[in-house]
């Protein structure tokens, strides 16, 4: 095997790798974005989800005053 052979086999395995790593890459931008998108979906449904507590919270507070001025 001569010495131009081996170099070729070497440039095309590296050809190789470089497209399996840039196909791995693309795959992790998108594992990325979907993460992404999943979290701010997920704050979303918490912050909604915190709305919902305090207006329970006061609408609780409410009864409670109105029953304290019935004991009255």
């Amino acid at each position: 095997m001569s010495a131009l052979q081996k170099l070729q086999e070497k440039i095309e395995q590296w050809r190789v790798d470089h497209e399996a790593i840039k196909s791995e890459n693309a795959q992790l931008k998108v594992e990325l974005e979907n993460a992404s998108g999943s979290q701010s979906e997920k704050d979303s449904i918490i912050e909604t989800l915190r709305r919902e507590l305090e207006e329970k919270d006061a609408e609780i507070e409410k009864i409670i005053a109105q029953v304290e001025s019935l004991l009255s």
